[in-house]
C-alpha cells in the first residue's frame, strides 16, 4: 500500500503568525472545526476497517546523581511486532504475534497491558493509560465539550509536502481553564484545510495522575495521511517518569515506549466478533518466540537507540512547561525527605568515624524553587556538619555549608563500598578537610548535551585529624592543609554522554577555576568507539591537571592506587600539574545465566583489558605527595557483570606489585 509519511520527512520553515492570546476567535473556531472533524470521522463510511503493522520497543531505563543530569541507563529492552485492527466506529484490536527482550541489570518489571500496544483513535474521547491505574478519564481536548474545559492559543503554521499535495499544519496550544481538574497540557497540530488531527504533543497536570510514583507522562502521537486521504497513526512514542514517593533521592524509573505503524490494508470486511475480549493479546509464546526477526537484538536495539535519543521528550516537556506558565506539573509531593546519596544517611571515614545524617526537600508550588537541607554528625569527632541551598528552574543556585570533603577532584570508589572498607578494614580511599562557606552559581545548558556553570564562593578550610578506629588494621594519617580563608571563581564547560546503548560517546568536562593567589585548570573526558562491527568497544578516560604557582594545599592533584594507577600505592603522587590516561577494551563473553522468578541476569559478562598512564610533576609544599619519577604504568585486567560489578587487577611496571579491587560501576556512584 502506497501512503504519504512525509510529515516527518520533509518540512518548509515554520511561517510566523502574529501572536494571540489564550481563546481568540481564530483559535476556538479552529478548536470546533477539529472537534467536529474528530466526530465525522468516528462514523465517516469511506473507512470501515483496517489492518496494519506495528513495529515497537519499550526500554526500562534507570536515571541517576545529582540533579538528573545524565542520561539514563539501560536496564531492560523488549521488542515487540503487532497485527492492529480497527472497525468503524471505535473497535480496536491489536495482537503481539512477535516478542524479544534482554536484561542488562535484573529486573522483574512487568509492563501494564496498555503499554504493550499503540494508541488507536488518539485516545477516544477520554485519555486513560496503564489500565486506569496512572491515569484515567482525562477529557480529550477535542472530544464532545471540549472548549468549555480547556483555553485554545494559535502558533506557528508549518508547510508539509506530501507526494499529492501541501498541507498547512497549524500548532494549537492547548492547556485547562482549571489546573487543578485532570486534563493534558500541550500542543495539537491541525490541517488548516480539513481539520484533521495531524499531530499530539502533551503531558498531564498532577491531579491526572493516580499513581503517587509518577513523576511526569509525556506523549507525542504523530499521524500520517494514507491513501492519500486518512490520517493515521504513523509514529509514536511515550514516556513515563517515577520515582520513590517517601524519599527524595536522586534516582528515577523510566519507561519509553517507540511505536512505528504502517502495512495498512484498508475495508477488509471485518467481522465485529474478531473484536471480542481483550482489546491487546498475544500468541502463544512458542509461536511469539518463532517470529522471523531479520537480525539480532542488540543490532535492533542499536538501530533504535540513536533515533529515541535525538527524539528526547526533554523538548516536549520544556514546551509544556512554557504553556502551564508558573504552574506546577509533576504528580510527586511538594515535601519529602530528601538526600542526594545513600551516604548522606549514613557514612564511614576516618575523620569522622560513623555519621548518620537526615535531609529534606521542599518546593514551591509552581516548582519555580526547591529548597534543599541537609544536616549530619559525626560519632568520632562529635562534630556537626549541614548545607541548606536554594536552586530555581532558571540554574540559580545560593548555598550555605559545612561540609568534609576530599581532596580529590572525583572519587576513586563507590562511597558505599569506601565506609565498609573504613570500617572494617581501616582502607580509606581518600583524603579530608572541612569546607565551611556560602556559595553563589548559575547553571546554564548549551543544545541537548551540554552546560556550562560558574560560581563564587568564599569559605574557611580546616584541616582535620583521624578520630575514629576500625574494627581490624589501622588508618593512615589524614594529610593536613593551609587552614585559611579563600575566596574562588570556577567556570565549568560540560559535555554529558549520549545515553543507553551507545556505539559511540564522547563526554567530558572542563573547570577553570581562579583563587586569590592561584589559577587551576582541570578536566576529564571518556570516548567510547567501536572496533569492527561487532560489540567490541574502545573506551578511553583522560584525566589532566594543570595550576599556577601558590596552589593551595587542598586543591593539588593526586594519583595513584585505586581508581588511577591500581598498581601503584595510593595517592603515592600528586604536584601542581598531573595526567591520567586510562585505555581499556571492552568485549563481552559468554557467561552462566541466571535467574530468581521473574528477574534473569544476562547470559554474558564484560572482559577489559586495559592500560594506564599517569604522571605528576611539581609538589605543593606541606603536602605528602611526591612528584612521580616519570611516567607510571599499569597494566591489568577488568571484569563487569550485570554493568554493576566490577572486578579489577592491575600489575605496576615500575613497582612490580599486583593489586586487585572489586567496586560498582561509576555510573553508580553518584547515588551510593
Amino acid at each position: 500500500m502506497r501512503w504519504s509519511a512525509a510529515l516527518l520527512l520533509v518540512l518548509a520553515t515554520p511561517t510566523r503568525v502574529p501572536a494571540q492570546g489564550w481563546n481568540s476567535d481564530s483559535a476556538l473556531a479552529l478548536a470546533r472545526r477539529a472537534i467536529e472533524r474528530r466526530a465525522q470521522t468516528a462514523v465517516d463510511t469511506a473507512l470501515r476497517d483496517y489492518k496494519a503493522k506495528a513495529h515497537g520497543f519499550l526500554f526500562f531505563l534507570g536515571q541517576f546523581g545529582e540533579g538528573l543530569t545524565e542520561p539514563p541507563r539501560l536496564v531492560k529492552a523488549d521488542q515487540l511486532e503487532l497485527e492492529v485492527y480497527w472497525k468503524a466506529p471505535q473497535l480496536s484490536k491489536q495482537r503481539i504475534i512477535g516478542w524479544r527482550d534482554r536484561a542488562e541489570l535484573p529486573t522483574d518489571i512487568n509492563y501494564h497491558r496498555d503499554h504493550l500496544g499503540i494508541v488507536q483513535n488518539n485516545f477516544g474521547a477520554a485519555i486513560r493509560l496503564g489500565e486506569g491505574d496512572e491515569v484515567r478519564d482525562v477529557p480529550h481536548p477535542l472530544g464532545p465539550g471540549g472548549t468549555d474545559l480547556y483555553d485554545f492559543a494559535l502558533g506557528d503554521t508549518t508547510a508539509i509536502v506530501l507526494s499529492q499535495r501541501a498541507v498547512r499544519v497549524v500548532a494549537l496550544r492547548v492547556r485547562p481553564k482549571n489546573f487543578s481538574t485532570a486534563a493534558i497540557v500541550g500542543t495539537l497540530f491541525v490541517d488548516i484545510e480539513s481539520a484533521e488531527l495531524v499531530r499530539m504533543a502533551f503531558n498531564f497536570t498532577p491531579k491526572a495522575y493516580l499513581d503517587p510514583q509518577l513523576e511526569d507522562v509525556s506523549i507525542v502521537l504523530d499521524n500520517a495521511l494514507w491513501d492519500g486521504r486518512f490520517w493515521l497513526p504513523y509514529r509514536q512514542e511515550i514516556e513515563i517518569r517515577r520515582r520513590a514517593t517517601w524519599l527524595d533521592i536522586p534516582a528515577r524509573g523510566i519507561i519509553r515506549g517507540r511505536w512505528e505503524i504502517d502495512g495498512y490494508v484498508f475495508n477488509l470486511g471485518l467481522e465485529t466478533s474478531w473484536f471480542r475480549g481483550e482489546e491487546i493479546t498475544a500468541l502463544p509464546k512458542a509461536q511469539r518466540d518463532s517470529f522471523p526477526w531479520p537480525g539480532p537484538l542488540s543490532a535492533a536495539i542499536q538501530d533504535v537507540a540513536e533515533p529515541v535519543r535525538e527524539n528526547d521528550l526533554q523538548h516536549v516537556r520544556a514546551e509544556v512547561s512554557r504553556i502551564a506558565g508558573r504552574r506546577a506539573l509533576t504528580g510527586l509531593k511538594r515535601q519529602r525527605l530528601g538526600a542526594r546519596s545513600l551516604s548522606e544517611l549514613v557514612h564511614v571515614n576516618r575523620v569522622e568515624g560513623l555519621a548518620a545524617g537526615a535531609g529534606f526537600v521542599w518546593r514551591t508550588p509552581n516548582d519555580g524553587f526547591e529548597l534543599r537541607g541537609l544536616s549530619s554528625y559525626g560519632f568520632a569527632d562529635r562534630t556537626g556538619k549541614g548545607s541548606i541551598a536554594v536552586t530555581s528552574t532558571d540554574g540559580l543556585e545560593l548555598a550555605a555549608y559545612a561540609q568534609v570533603r576530599d581532596i580529590a577532584d572525583a572519587p576513586v570508589i563507590a562511597p558505599l563500598l569506601n565506609s565498609i572498607a573504613s570500617q572494617e578494614f581501616g582502607d580509606d580511599y581518600g583524603d579530608y578537610y572541612r569546607a565551611t562557606g556560602v556559595r553563589f552559581g548559575v547553571r546554564l545548558g548549551i543544545g541537548t548535551r551540554g552546560e556550562w556553570r560558574f560560581a563564587v564562593a568564599r569559605e574557611h578550610v580546616a584541616s582535620l585529624a583521624v578520630h575514629a578506629t576500625p574494627a581490624t588494621g589501622r588508618y593512615r594519617p589524614n594529610p593536613g592543609v593551609s587552614d585559611g580563608d579563600y575566596s574562588t571563581a570556577t567556570l565549568t564547560l560540560r559535555r554529558r554522554s549520549e545515553g543507553f546503548a551507545v556505539r559511540r560517546d564522547v563526554a567530558g568536562e572542563t573547570t577553570l577555576e581562579f583563587g586569590e593567589r592561584y589559577t587551576r585548570l582541570s578536566g576529564t573526558a571518556h570516548l567510547l568507539v567501536p572496533i569492527g562491527a561487532g560489540a567490541s568497544r574502545l573506551l578511553t578516560r583522560v584525566q589532566f591537571g594543570l595550576a599556577t604557582r601558590n596552589l593551595s594545599p587542598h586543591r593539588a592533584f593526586v594519583l595513584g592506587g585505586r581508581g588511577t594507577l591500581l598498581g601503584d600505592g595510593f595517592r603515592d603522587w600528586g604536584g601542581r600539574r598531573a595526567a591520567l590516561v586510562h585505555i581499556e577494551w571492552r568485549t563481552p563473553v559468554p557467561f552462566i545465566r541466571l535467574s530468581a522468578g521473574p528477574a534473569r541476569t544476562p547470559g554474558t559478562i564484560t572482559l577489559a583489558p586495559y592500560a594506564a598512564w599517569g604522571w605528576t610533576a611539581e609538589p605543593v609544599a606541606l603536602t605528602p605527595w611526591r612528584a612521580a619519577p616519570g611516567t607510571r604504568v599499569t597494566l591489568g585486567l577488568g571484569a563487569e557483570w550485570l554493568g554493576l560489578l566490577r572486578w579489577e587487577a592491575g600489575y605496576g611496571l615500575q613497582t612490580h606489585q599486583l593489586h586487585v579491587a572489586f567496586d560498582v560501576a561509576r555510573d553508580f556512584w553518584d547515588i551510593l
